[in-house]
């Protein structure tokens, strides 16, 4: 089974951490960045793609297009045996030193009816 994963962060602890000296904060990102790196090598076989970083939102309504904050700061998507099994996993990620952050384990499944995408050669 494919489950998608969203490393949470709020926005008010972001604020906060884009006020720390850029030398503190600079060396606490690159420790955490090894850690995530460590963890997720170490568990290489979940990941179906280790996911990215995540940026400035633009949330799109039926009125238009707005500039938006959230509180996704990454993603991932894994396979493994059930949603729980996962969890358990992840209750060890680096991601969970940041104060208030968390990490949001979803199932993943095909929609009826919908095109499914194609690999072009």
């Amino acid at each position: 089974m494919k489950f998608l994963v969203l490393y949470m962060i709020p926005s008010a602890v972001m604020d906060d951490w884009k006020r720390t000296s850029p030398e503190n904060r600079k060396a606490a990102e690159e420790k955490m960045s090894g850690e995530i790196h460590a963890w997720t090598k170490g568990r290489s076989k979940i990941f179906v793609d280790p996911g990215a970083g995540l940026g400035k939102t633009k949330r799109i309504t039926s009125s238009g297009a707005l500039h938006a904050r959230n509180d996704l700061a990454m993603y991932a998507i894994v396979e493994g045996e059930s949603q729980d099994a996962l969890a358990r996993i992840f209750e060890s990620h680096p991601h969970l030193q940041i104060p208030e952050s968390s990490i949001e384990v979803m199932e993943m499944f095909p929609l009826p009816d919908q095109p499914r995408s194609s690999t072009k050669k």
